[in-house]
């Protein structure tokens, strides 16, 4: 390649440079110049049929790989439809990179009519995103990459975008600079960890909480529990820190209501990362009164609502947890019974399965036969709500929902991502027939990979959740039952597999064979499905 050549060309340099190896998106006239690089630096571009879809796959390759997903979009609607995506990455703290073009220098905010014009693309993006900038020429363009790449390294993670103007894209560019050396997360010091290690010395009922924060920390969580004799929650994010046959591991049923009596019957309190928002708790407040400790790196978190703790940790969960396991030398004493524990998550269990009816088996059925290193993607639908609670996962990290945002139509792209990133290891895709409508055009992309990618499509034939919000509400159910395709003949009109199960043991065998196949296969399951 030569020194000199267009930005466009030159970013995609830069990005493998930095071991950015895939890019999801969809070209078009507006960013034509950012592909003009992408084959020659080496890079594997992933066409979506939809900038939600590029977004969701970025995200789901994130998740899966623990690296940056990076997505090229065009101007105007390209951007808006990436903006979804960018949402729910915030929220979830998923490290997703939105590359767009925009409009010329003079013509920006300028309201001349042309294509694909915004009054303020840069700040309708930031609105949804960790931040949003604008690089008016090649300097400022490579300053931001490495920016957002620095702090997906150093900060919480979340979407950042970065627009280029259309001629500057075009215009000849020196070659990026040389990586700035790699970061690292806050660390804790030897004061707090000797506070950490007195206070859970002291206490006779302590109580961990572990969050999607502490994912790369199982090990010396666990450790820290046996150690302690401490019991444990996880947030639907933290799943998979725990082992989930702990007798003392409460699992992820913060949610439940009567989870705040037993958190109050604590001690003291250990929140390690976890923001514990709404989506974790489904009430205002966690509900302990005792001692609180909370270590995250996002200094919002251990300020927010729940009240100030007796010692706050800006810190990386894994390198504190690391130190107090290192300095903890207290002899193990609990005031928790194993039976306590097993009494509440059986009658939890109990409330899963009659607020949901029917899907808990189904769930103990498909967790029977997935394989131990499977990674999940699934969508808001009802199966996944219930799936998360009852289903145990031992690994961290392995199971992505989109908490926060809350968005519709994730699973199917993010999969895909997820696919791309893990290569041969299975994945699993879980939504809902309704939400499956939102991106259903990105199953010819995973036909067009070959990826060996079930789709659990969990039909009950309308927004069953909502009906059911309408109901308990007092509201006549309105607008909840929609028209849904042949899901048969739209698998055939796509290329891909097709299963309908009428019985428990074919819903495990179309399981089993959707990872072996060599495509994506949808397997249509209902309600009717029995014993």
């Amino acid at each position: 390649m030569s020194e000199t050549c267009a930005l466009g060309a030159q970013i995609s340099h830069m990005l493998k440079a930095r071991d950015v190896d895939v890019i999801f998106g969809i070209p078009g006239v507006h960013n034509q110049e950012m592909y003009r690089g992408i084959e020659e630096a080496g890079l594997t571009h992933v066409l979506a049929r939809h900038e939600q879809g590029a977004g969701f796959m970025a995200d789901g390759y994130a998740r899966a790989t623990g690296r940056p997903g990076v997505a090229y979009v065009i101007t105007g609607p390209g951007l808006c439809n990436i903006m979804t995506p960018m949402g729910q990455a915030t929220s979830d703290s998923v490290p997703i990179l939105v590359l767009s073009s925009c409009l010329n220098r003079a013509d920006l905010g300028m309201g001349r009519g042309r294509l694909h014009e915004m009054s303020d693309q840069e700040g309708a993006a930031a609105t949804v995103c960790d931040w949003s900038r604008t690089a008016m020429n090649a300097q400022s363009a490579y300053q931001l990459i490495d920016r957002a790449l620095m702090e997906f390294q150093t900060k919480r993670a979340g979407a950042k975008h970065i627009q280029v103007p259309i001629e500057v894209l075009q215009a000849a560019a020196p070659a990026a600079p040389q990586a700035a050396p790699e970061g690292d997360l806050p660390t804790t010091s030897e004061a707090y960890v000797r506070q950490f290690c007195d206070l859970l010395a002291g206490a006779t009922r302590p109580l961990f909480i572990f969050g999607g924060g502490s994912a790369a920390a199982a090990d010396p969580a666990r450790a820290l529990l046996k150690a302690t004799g401490a019991a444990s929650f996880v947030s639907y994010a933290g799943r998979g820190v725990v082992d989930p046959q702990d007798p003392l591991a409460f699992d992820a049923t913060l949610a439940r209501p009567q989870s705040a009596e037993i958190i109050a019957s604590a001690d003291l309190v250990v929140v390690i990362g976890s923001h514990l928002s709404e989506v974790d708790l489904w009430r205002d407040k966690l509900g302990h009164t005792a001692p609180m400790i909370r270590v995250d790196i996002d200094p919002a978190v251990l300020s927010d609502q729940q009240g100030a703790p007796v010692l706050s940790i800006l810190a990386d969960a894994q390198d504190t947890l690391n130190r107090v396991v290192q300095s903890y030398d207290a002899p193990a004493s609990t005031g928790w019974s194993q039976a306590e524990v097993a009494a509440a998550r059986q009658r939890w269990r109990g409330e899963t399965d009659a607020e949901r009816p029917g899907i808990v088996p189904l769930c103990e059925a498909l967790a029977a036969v997935l394989p131990e290193d499977v990674m999940v993607f699934s969508d808001m639908t009802q199966f996944a709500y219930v799936a998360k609670e009852v289903m145990p996962q031992n690994t961290p990290g392995s199971w992505h929902h989109p908490s926060g945002f809350g968005t519709l139509g994730y699973a199917v792209p993010a999969a895909i991502g997820g696919k791309v990133g893990r290569g041969a290891d299975p994945v699993l895709a879980i939504i809902g027939d309704y939400g499956f409508q939102y991106t259903v055009q990105e199953l010819a992309t995973a036909v067009e990979l070959g990826l060996s990618l079930p789709i659990l499509l969990w039909d009950n034939g309308k927004l069953k959740e909502i009906e059911d919000s309408m109901r308990g509400a007092q509201i006549a159910p309105n607008a909840v039952v929609a028209q849904n395709p042949d899901f048969d003949l739209l698998a055939q009109a796509y290329g891909m597999g097709y299963v309908r199960p009428t019985t428990i043991a074919e819903f495990q065998e179309a399981i089993v064979a959707g990872f072996a196949a060599g495509g994506p296969t949808m397997i249509h399951m209902t309600p009717a499905v029995t014993d």
